[in-house]
């Protein structure tokens, strides 16, 4: 019996040690120092630049029409043609054009013929110069029907749309062609009004558009607009592509990359950067010198890489979190990871 209670009680306290020994490391690691990874804020040039979309527009839209309704005898250019400044794109009915073409040079006669007389002393001079008016008159008159009878191309471009065809009656409802100067192109890109002060005239951009995958185009800011959109906050700076291969087309859904230079800024690790939920604030964990972590709030900056630029809350060469900073708290000690 004796013996019997001896092996019970060795066997408890086996167990009881056993259960102790198995319990402890458990309460180790609860207590351990949290191990960290640091680096230190650091400052340095930080690329100051933005993406916005945009479409690619022409640079010039001419609508080709006469003055007044008439009969279109040619027309000598289709869509999608290519024109020079000065061409010859449509020809109206030459009737009024001839007519005035005759006077024109009947008063240009009898402006010479009464000239000598002047000279002579056959008339006077208001009689002369009553004819020189009626001159000047048919003069004028007779340019301005040329310029409305043989429709020349103001600018050169592409024919985006012909609307008649030849015999119709051009009735001023919609024009008989339409021309856009597409070398160069150009682009209203609305710029946030926080990058107000940083854009001017002359700032070269590049941009990408989706229909020409892998290719890259520069230009140049040529105007910025006066005023701002109030629901947008935003400004447009007009963009002035040259074009000169013709690969752009208006129309087309572009992504502007607007260079305002560098900053000389304090850049951090974006893993040492965390998003508060709710607020959507930013922390970091900074480290003192007796190896406690303080909460700081940050303002971030442009995000380049795996890097952030912080505007305020850091100074260079403070140490911040990078790693293991899961449920810390300000005043917790930890360990740096060597």
């Amino acid at each position: 019996m004796g013996l019997a209670l001896g092996a019970l009680l060795l066997c408890a306290c086996g167990q009881q040690k056993t259960s102790e020994t198995a319990v402890d490391p458990m309460m180790a690691a609860m207590n351990a120092t949290p191990v960290v990874s640091v680096t230190a804020a650091v400052r340095q040039q930080v690329p100051q630049d933005a993406v916005y979309s945009s479409t690619v527009q022409a640079n010039v839209v001419n609508n080709i029409a006469p003055q007044s309704g008439g009969r279109i005898q040619k027309l000598n250019v289709e869509v999608g043609d290519f024109v020079a400044a000065g061409q010859v794109l449509a020809e109206m009915d030459r009737v009024q054009l001839d007519q005035a073409a005759l006077k024109l040079k009947n008063d240009e006669t009898e402006l010479a013929r009464v000239k000598q007389l002047l000279d002579e002393g056959g008339v006077s001079q208001s009689d002369y110069e009553a004819l020189e008016l009626a001159f000047n008159v048919s003069k004028t008159s007779y340019a301005n029907l040329l310029e409305n009878t043989i429709l020349r191309a103001p600018v050169g471009g592409v024919v985006s749309a012909r609307n008649y065809d030849r015999g119709d009656m051009y009735a001023m409802a919609q024009p008989i062609y339409t021309v856009q100067q597409i070398t160069p192109v150009k682009l209203l890109v609305p710029i946030s009004e926080k990058d107000y002060t940083h854009v001017k005239r002359g700032d070269k951009v590049s941009l990408t558009v989706d229909a020409l995958p892998g290719k890259t185009f520069t230009g140049s800011i040529v105007r910025l607009y006066p005023t701002m959109d109030a629901a947008t906050h935003t400004f447009n700076a007009e963009v002035r592509v040259p074009n000169a291969d013709r690969q752009l087309r208006p129309g087309m859904y572009a992504r502007v990359t607007v260079d305002f230079g560098a900053s000389d800024s304090i850049v951090i690790p974006d893993a040492a950067v965390i998003k508060q939920q709710g607020s959507g604030q930013r922390i970091v964990y900074v480290l003192g010198a007796d190896n406690t972590v303080s909460i700081r709030m940050v303002e971030p900056g442009r995000h380049f890489g795996t890097n952030y630029e912080i505007l305020s809350g850091l100074e260079e060469g403070e140490q911040v979190l990078t790693g293991g900073h899961t449920n810390l708290k300000s005043g917790d000690k930890v360990e740096v990871r060597q």
